[in-house]
């Protein structure tokens, strides 16, 4: 007798293989769907209806086994696949792929949610958000750059208008000073001559007869040292004013170095560099060695004017009655203070002497953007010995640095603004570049800056996305700073995550808590910037499956078909 049953078995088969057939396509539809992780839709047996539970084997039977008919099928689930699709390279710097088992943080509306899809793009804001306008949540950095840790926040990247400017550290030289050059013997001596000039204890009596009156300014103009033109600088007589204190003002003004001190075997004649002396009528003024530093200036170039601004005649005439000497090179490099202005450095290397170890250079350092008008720099100790304020260098019979490499020196900016002061460190021999002593026959001494870490204003103008998450940010200045750093999420469980659609996962109550940390770490993965994950939905799979599922629709149906002709003779029976 036909049974109704196998109708509603039938059913069972007809409702599960429909079912599956919605995943299938499901798939299918998101086969071109950014890291779109398929589906898959499991069958269980249906409840089954009991005969017999069978028997033990025993002395007279060896035992029956149970007696049971099913009842169809059932879904027995749904599990999504969450292997890695094919990684795509697109060239766009927001897209963003993960190869590992991380998802991308999005936030919205103070919710999280989680994704593998890393087609972001730029808000309004400069923020990351998808094509839904979620924000990617990342780490921040402080004003140094650092990445900040522990929590999380839009991701911003402000191209166009973060700015950026460093000041400079670091420089790095390199030339050959020709060790075969004249050693210097003799410093500049100018010779101030002033009727009835005396040793007295402030200028106005120091000259003497009213040529010079409080409120009356010496300027210094048209001076060179060195073939290069010195900035104008300006000096205020006042009632207690000294000749002292005009004679340090000349020093600051021309840049030579004050205080005495000679190394053995260094030029002695005359009175030491960077000093005067006062006899009847006369001032003698000593200047540094070297021929670049040697000094021009005559009687034209020191102007004396009164209060109103009006020249007088100047009670001094200007004699020069010696020359620097010996070889000598100046290069001139540009550094930039924290606000990134450009400030222009000289430095000058003279040699000094020679001995059976090798040769000896003073390097002197010149800036006529040093705030306090003193043009010769200082040492980072502000060191006071002229031995000491002007560095010796020695090179050793293979014209190789015998002494520090490294010399540290201080520009001042005090009332520009600007980091006060900006602290720099010279260095004359590094593993790529450095100063050598050499004899250069026919040739002169040539050296020059060939790096600098400082730079001038500049605009972010584009990133980067390495494989730990860190954006790097470049600049129209040349530089590249951290600006932040993509976090990621791990599930214990990540087949617990609960689908929002929208390539949006939110976590589940079997997917375990979010452990959000950065990629690399935890399996995680990498981040792969500029491509995309693809689906990992398998087309020719998911075709069998659907043969299979469309054989099984028809099959179940078929079985329907059966039972009904069968309760068709069966009612035959009775007509």
């Amino acid at each position: 007798m036909a049974s109704t049953t196998a109708l509603f078995t039938g059913l069972t088969g007809l409702n599960a293989n429909a079912r599956k057939l919605d995943v299938i396509g499901n798939n299918i539809a998101n086969a071109n769907t950014t890291a779109y992780k398929s589906n898959r839709l499991s069958f269980a047996p249906n409840f089954t209806r009991n005969f017999s539970l069978g028997t033990a084997p025993s002395a007279n039977t060896g035992g029956t086994n149970p007696g049971q008919i099913g009842l169809g099928v059932t879904i027995g689930g749904t599990q999504r696949n969450f292997n890695s699709g094919a990684i795509n390279p697109t060239g766009i710097n927001t897209d963003l792929a993960i190869d590992g088992d991380g998802f991308f943080i999005v936030e919205r509306a103070g919710e999280q949610f989680f994704s593998r899809a890393g087609e972001f793009q730029f808000n309004s804001a400069n923020e990351l958000v998808n094509l839904a306008g979620d924000r990617l949540q990342g780490y921040p950095v402080d004003d140094n750059f650092n990445i900040v840790t522990g929590r999380t926040e839009a991701i911003s990247i402000p191209i166009g208008t973060l700015t950026l400017a460093e000041a400079t550290r670091n420089v790095s030289f390199s030339g050959n000073l020709n060790a075969d050059g004249a050693v210097a013997t003799q410093a500049t001596t100018l010779q101030f001559a002033a009727t009835g000039i005396t040793a007295g204890t402030d200028l106005l009596t120091a000259i003497g007869g009213g040529a010079i009156v409080a409120g009356d300014t010496f300027t210094l103009t048209g001076a060179a040292r060195g073939d290069k033109a010195l900035p104008d600088a300006t000096f205020t007589v006042g009632a207690a004013t000294t000749l002292a204190d005009l004679m340090n003002f000349l020093q600051d003004a021309i840049g030579v170095v004050p205080n005495g001190g000679f190394t053995a075997g260094e030029p002695t004649a005359g009175l030491d560099p960077g000093s005067f002396s006062v006899s009847a009528g006369l001032v003698d003024f000593i200047g540094n060695w070297g021929t670049a530093n040697d000094i021009d200036l005559d009687t034209s170039n020191l102007v004396l004017r009164d209060s109103a601004g009006v020249a007088k005649t100047s009670p001094f005439t200007v004699a020069k009655l010696a020359e620097a000497d010996g070889e000598s090179v100046r290069t001139t490099f540009e550094i930039y203070d924290s606000l990134g202005t450009p400030l222009q450095v000289d430095l000058t290397m003279v040699l000094s002497h020679k001995d059976s170890t090798g040769t000896y250079w003073r390097a002197f350092v010149h800036s006529a953007d040093d705030s306090d008008q003193a043009l010769h720099l200082e040492l980072g100790d502000r060191a006071a010995t002229f031995s000491e304020a002007v560095p010796l260098l020695q090179f050793n019979n293979f014209g190789r640095l015998a002494s520090s490499p490294d010399l540290a020196i201080e520009v001042d900016r005090a009332g520009t603004g600007a980091g006060d002061p900006i602290a720099l460190n010279l260095s004359f021999a590094s593993d790529s570049n450095s100063i050598t002593a050499l004899t250069d026959r026919g040739g002169d001494s040539a050296i020059a800056a060939v790096f600098q870490d400082g730079a001038f204003l500049g605009v972010l103008s584009d990133f980067a996305v390495g494989v730990d998450g860190v954006i790097t940010g470049g600049f129209t200045n040349g530089l590249t700073r951290t600006i932040g750093q993509i976090a990621v999420a791990a599930f214990t469980n990540p087949a617990g995550l609960i689908d929002e659609g929208s390539n949006l996962f939110r976590v589940g109550p079997n997917s375990g808590n979010a452990l959000i940390t950065e990629p690399l770490a935890f399996g995680t993965g990498r981040i792969i910037g500029g491509a995309l994950e693809l689906s990992n939905v398998d087309l020719s799979q998911e075709f069998i499956n659907m043969i299979l599922t469309s054989t099984g629709y028809s099959a179940s149906s078929r079985v329907i078909q059966t039972t009904d002709q069968l309760i068709q003779q069966l009612l035959a029976l009775g007509a």
